[in-house]
């Protein structure tokens, strides 16, 4: 396989956000008089947003009266604490930059929405070729068409494509578009079989072995 672009999920396999997440959670249950969580019981639940945060922090649904006062506090605890400790994941300084020499195309396709991933992409100084985020489109991963969408914007064919992710609806969504994918052990998820991935890393660095 030539590889023409390599597309990344954001949190979990990029960025290693969940230690600001885990701050913005614990934040909020302070404010209500609350004990913390453990960041280990918070980190796996990262990939699925700030609902699934409150959800398991207040041990409600959103049939509660007061999970969207809570789910729109904590969103405006994380804005303001964004890039506390969130740093890139080991080695993707290094991917980026061989990338780069080699005239592969980069970019990052994530659920996360756009005003926090552009915020932090600016904040963390990291300008990828092309961003796809939760919002940009009508349909978000698992669908393939934000991959497809980053595709067409880098003018990439998904047959020359790989999609890095830490998650199963990364897998799903570019087994969809028609790519390669990459599960990466280091992220948030816990990868199965069940994953049909095409190729497994324990870190970002063996996606050059890939090449």
């Amino acid at each position: 396989m030539t590889v023409k672009t390599i597309l990344f999920d954001l949190d979990g396999t990029f960025i290693d956000t969940a230690p600001d997440l885990a701050f913005a959670l614990n934040s909020i249950l302070d404010e209500y008089g609350l004990p913390s969580k453990p960041y280990e019981k918070i980190k796996p639940l990262v990939a699925n947003g700030g609902k699934a945060l409150i959800a398991y922090g207040f041990e409600i649904d959103e049939k509660d009266k007061s999970f969207q006062d809570k789910h729109q506090r904590i969103l405006e605890i994380y804005a303001e604490n964004i890039s506390r400790e969130s740093k890139l994941f080991p080695g993707i300084s290094l991917v980026i930059k061989e990338l780069k020499s080699r005239d592969i195309s980069w970019g990052i396709v994530t659920n996360k929405p756009e005003y926090y991933t552009h915020k932090l992409l600016k904040e963390i100084n990291i300008n990828p070729e092309v961003v796809i985020c939760g919002d940009t489109l009508e349909f978000n991963k698992p669908h393939p068409a934000p991959l497809l969408f980053a595709c067409d914007k880098l003018s990439s064919l998904p047959s020359k494509c790989l999609f890095v992710g830490d998650d199963i609806n990364d897998m799903i969504a570019g087994k969809r578009a028609g790519m390669k994918t990459v599960a990466v052990d280091y992220g948030y998820g816990k990868i199965n079989s069940e994953w049909n991935y095409d190729y497994r890393i324990q870190n970002v660095e063996e996606i050059l072995d890939l090449l």
